[in-house]
């Protein structure tokens, strides 16, 4: 059997969307209307199928982002998604193709890393990512989290309730504002906030307006957070019992943070919330009168990444101490591999260049990704045995390099 797998034409549009419907457990027949709402999202360029006598049987595409790396740089990487094979067509190595082709692009390209979330944890390690950010979900009963006999804490600033036509208007500015102080993030395209305001709608995904609210600064008036959220009224008897569901909450400053998390937890009728995909180290549970009130309903880990370039990437972050480190970084498939020497300076720039050294350790290219953006820890890989040390101390020395002090966070599933 010959399996065609290359980028896709107009003409393959219509399949393409229906085996990526298929693959993600939807239906096989998708509305016109649908197809074409997709259709302007995708790169053809970017965007893979593999076709067995002509009937598409896997999906793959990629978009153009920026990462916000430690230090607050924009690095350019390559956002894989719609990854899907077929069952009839399991274990034939089509999703490595697709990789092995859209990562070779991507480097030639000029990206300096790749991107994606993993639908399944064990897919992509064996392509060179690692998880390189982690969510957490709680889930908080208000009325212990609330129960205080302090005074009310009143945020300087000014909280409005907003039209999602508004949302449209302001949030792109604010998310840009809010992506850059945060490590992990990525930046958002106008098509993803007219589909999280309801100017454009899937037809296969049931809508429900959300609402919106906006802090603005206190001496400016500028927004500078904004949270979109759904309530569901359920009573029992006369008793409300209803739970709100937080779908996003971003903020470019703290007090606008604060002020956020304080409103959705003083609502009327609401008796549970549900935070949405937060940070792992969030303020959310500081601020409870009884942190105990919130329970963990999801951690796991989010975006996972992929280096094709180590020096840019490498240089293009900063890092907590000055210091010299050699990496010996294995990459069965040559993009990321080598040895390198990193060079921090006290100001926490750096620079990074190949180098004839004997290396401090030796690592994995999905170790070092998992690494980048300061979550996880050398010492703690090394104790699995997944890295290698050459001079005593190494690891330790790459967790003061590499660790920051917020943990990186993507709020976003692309």
């Amino acid at each position: 059997m010959t399996l065609d797998v290359r980028t896709i034409s107009d003409s393959d549009v219509p399949q393409w969307v229906s085996a990526l419907s298929v693959g993600f457990l939807q239906a096989a027949t998708v509305p016109d209307e649908e197809v074409e709402i997709r259709r302007a999202g995708l790169d053809l360029d970017r965007t893979q199928g593999a076709f067995d006598e002509g009937r598409c049987v896997a999906t793959f595409r990629s978009m153009p982002r920026e990462l916000t790396v430690p230090g607050g740089a924009l690095v350019a990487a390559d956002a894989i998604t719609n990854v899907s094979v077929s069952a009839t067509h399991r274990r034939r190595g089509i999703a490595g193709r697709m990789m092995a082709n859209a990562l070779t692009a991507a480097k030639e390209r000029g990206d300096a890393l790749a991107i994606l979330i993993a639908a399944e944890y064990p897919i992509y390690g064996r392509f060179g990512f690692g998880p390189a950010t982690t969510i957490t979900e709680w889930e908080i009963e208000v009325a212990r989290a609330t129960k205080s006999s302090a005074p009310a804490v009143v945020e300087p600033g000014r909280l409005e309730v907003i039209t999602p036509a508004e949302a449209l208007k302001l949030g792109p500015e604010l998310h840009d504002r809010f992506r850059r102080r945060t490590p992990g993030a990525i930046n958002r395209l106008d098509r993803w906030w007219e589909l999280s305001t309801g100017k454009v709608r899937l037809p296969s995904e049931d809508w429900k307006e959300p609402l919106f609210v906006v802090h603005r600064d206190a001496s400016t008036g500028r927004p500078d957070g904004l949270a979109t959220y759904r309530v569901e009224e359920k009573w029992q008897g006369m008793l409300p019992n209803c739970p709100l569901t937080v779908s996003h909450l971003i903020a470019a400053t703290p007090t606008a943070e604060r002020a956020l998390w304080r409103y959705l937890l003083s609502v009327d009728w609401v008796t549970t919330i549900h935070t949405g995909l937060r940070a792992p180290d969030d303020i959310l549970l500081a601020l409870l009168s009884d942190p105990r009130a919130a329970r963990v309903s999801h951690s796991t880990d989010l975006m996972w990444l992929r280096l094709l370039d180590t020096p840019r990437a490498l240089s293009a972050r900063t890092y907590a101490t000055p210091g010299t480190l050699v990496l010996a970084v294995d990459d069965p498939a040559g993009h990321a591999s080598g040895t390198f020497r990193l060079e921090a300076a006290p100001d926490g720039t750096a620079t990074c260049t190949p180098t004839d050294s004997t290396p401090d350790l030796t690592l994995t290219a999905a170790d070092l990704a998992t690494l980048y953006l300061g979550d996880a820890s050398a010492v703690r890989l090394s104790a699995l045995g997944n890295l290698t040390e050459h001079t005593p101390g190494a690891a330790a020395r790459t967790d003061a390099l590499f660790r920051t002090p917020r943990r990186p966070w993507c709020p976003d599933i692309f």
